[in-house]
């Protein structure tokens, strides 16, 4: 802890030393998802991409709910014991996480990152925990293919035609319950992340575009914390897919970072081999997804024991594009461990 009296190690990361854990978590997602490679690590898979509603934005709305839903229910709560939920969406005035709040009649907090939002979202909900202004808090976010295409390009029934380095925005939820006890990961630090701009204006190369947000948070990450790369089983970005991971690990080696095999991206876990999905996954649910269903359940099961998840987000507009400008960009960092004693034998000392 930094000897100013904060809770705060340099500029930019946050300590977390009461303790403050994951106490259960959920990852529901659409039908390409669920016929994906990590098929059997999601709560719920939807059979359509409605989720027995008529419209998409709908479905988004009903996907958030219920992994909101299930993570209480799996924590041995129930939505009136929450007193503090924050989530976001891609949708315009986060009305897929507002209208998920109506539904769950917990106080609620709007938090926008873009796709980055998944880990801002959790660092947030462990601050109010750690300071004490609350017991429990929900972190939660929602992505939907078929909303996200009319959101920021065209209409699906429009069929319009993309270049190999677009993404695919993931159809899903997730949704964590942060608080004190229990045996889930513990939330030990979070980094904040800077607003990063190289003057990438293509918004079907967004890999490209993020990849220097996620380089800066993670060296501001080891800088602050003084771990390196050796301390994690795992450091996984959200959504820079095959155009963009690439990139971060050449930028992250030409600063002296050498993540070797244990740097993925969550864009390219959740997608089997033969899936159409251009570049790899995107969207609030890349990150959040493979997270709260896949990382969480190899932590419990002593497979990794650390693990730094890089949420990575493009905060673009239509309007911002149309109109010339380049594409900011932003990654939020939460570092995940289980305590030795927890661990049972392996993983890091």
């Amino acid at each position: 802890m930094a000897t100013n009296g904060t809770k705060a190690l340099g500029r930019s990361t946050w300590v977390y030393p009461s303790g403050v854990r994951i106490l259960s978590s959920a990852a529901v997602v659409g039908p390409k998802e669920g016929e994906g490679l990590l098929k059997d690590d999601y709560d719920i898979i939807y059979t359509d991409l409605y989720a027995g509603q008529d419209t998409w934005e709908k479905a988004e709305r009903k996907m958030l709910e219920d992994a909101v839903a299930t993570a209480v229910e799996k924590a041995g709560l129930q939505t009136s014991d929450i007193p503090a939920y924050l989530a976001g969406d891609l949708l315009n005035q986060n009305i897929t996480s507002s209208f998920s709040a109506k539904t769950h009649q917990m106080p609620f907090m709007g938090v926008y990152g873009a796709c980055s939002t998944s880990m801002l979202s959790l660092s947030l909900a462990a601050a109010l925990v750690d300071g004490g202004y609350t017991p429990y808090a929900v972190a939660g976010v929602s992505s939907h293919n078929a909303t996200a295409e009319k959101q920021y390009r065209y209409p699906t029934e429009y069929g319009g035609q993309k270049t190999d380095t677009a993404q695919w925005t993931v159809t899903g939820a997730g949704a964590a319950v942060v608080g004190r006890g229990g045996d889930g990961p513990v939330i030990r630090y979070a980094t904040i992340g800077k607003v990063v701009d190289r003057g990438v204006k293509n918004p079907f190369d967004l890999g490209t575009a993020m990849a220097p947000a996620a380089v800066d948070t993670i060296q501001t990450h080891f800088q602050d914390t003084g771990r390196s790369p050796e301390d994690y089983d795992l450091i996984v970005t959200g959504d820079l897919a095959k155009v963009g991971h690439p990139i971060a690990a050449d930028l992250l080696q030409q600063a002296g970072y050498d993540l070797g095999e244990r740097f993925r991206d969550c864009g390219l876990m959740i997608y089997s081999p033969g899936h159409e999905v251009f570049a790899g996954g995107s969207g609030c649910a890349s990150s959040a997804v493979v997270t709260y269903g896949h990382i969480l359940k190899q932590m419990r099961q002593g497979t990794w024991r650390r693990v730094l998840v890089v949420a990575t987000g493009a905060l673009l507009s239509p309007i911002s594009y149309q109109q010339g400008e380049s594409i900011p960009c932003i990654a939020h960092a939460v570092a995940l461990e289980m305590p030795p004693a927890e661990e049972g034998s392996g993983g890091l000392s």
